[in-house]
């Protein structure tokens, strides 16, 4: 099988050049530091948002592009919680954070499964999982930035978003899991 790199696919792949760039910029004792994180991080989501725009605009839509994208969200999303849950060092933020990695990786591995049975179509991603990410990624953005601004406690904004995540995260997987579950008594 060739690799078939495109601008789709290499927007995919600087998304994921963009992590350790956003951990050293995370980890510089510069007061902007914050602020240059949240851009990087917003940059990260304008790719995610273009590639797959693209993609279907010019049909250059490739297996391994499908393969890559959700590989490169799940390492953007659980490399930054971890950073920023190392940060704040607080419960309150683990507890969310934990939730949502956990169910990136129970849902990946559940769709590695069911494409190996040819019942991909069956945990496609919903309309309830396209709300979790929307939520997610201003929650990290915020817990990025971490600032008041104008007078908005920003980060306690973050974690209110963040926990309203990790339900929509719980309940997203759930239905993924009841879908696979009917798959299984078909079987």
């Amino acid at each position: 099988m060739t690799i078939q790199y495109n601008i789709p696919t290499n927007l995919t792949l600087l998304r994921i050049a963009l992590i350790p760039l956003l951990t050293v910029v995370f980890y510089l004792p510069w007061h902007y530091s914050n602020l240059a994180c949240t851009l990087i991080f917003i940059l990260a989501g304008i790719t995610d948002w273009l590639d797959g725009y693209l993609a279907r605009k010019m049909q250059l839509e490739t297996t391994f592009g499908a393969f890559l994208d959700p590989v490169a969200d799940k390492l953007m999303v659980a490399i930054v919680l971890v950073l920023i849950v190392q940060q704040q060092g607080s419960p309150y933020l683990a507890i969310p954070a934990a939730v949502i990695i956990g169910r990136e990786i129970t849902i990946a591995s559940l769709r590695e499964w069911m494409a190996e049975i040819g019942q991909r179509a069956k945990v496609k991603v919903s309309q309830l999982g396209k709300w979790k990410t929307t939520a997610q990624m201003a929650a990290i953005g915020m817990l990025l930035y971490r600032d008041d601004l104008f007078g908005i406690p920003i980060n306690y904004c973050g974690y209110g978003l963040l926990y309203i995540a990790a339900v929509l995260t719980l309940w997203s997987m759930i239905n993924y899991l009841s879908a696979a579950l009917a798959v299984i008594r078909e079987n």
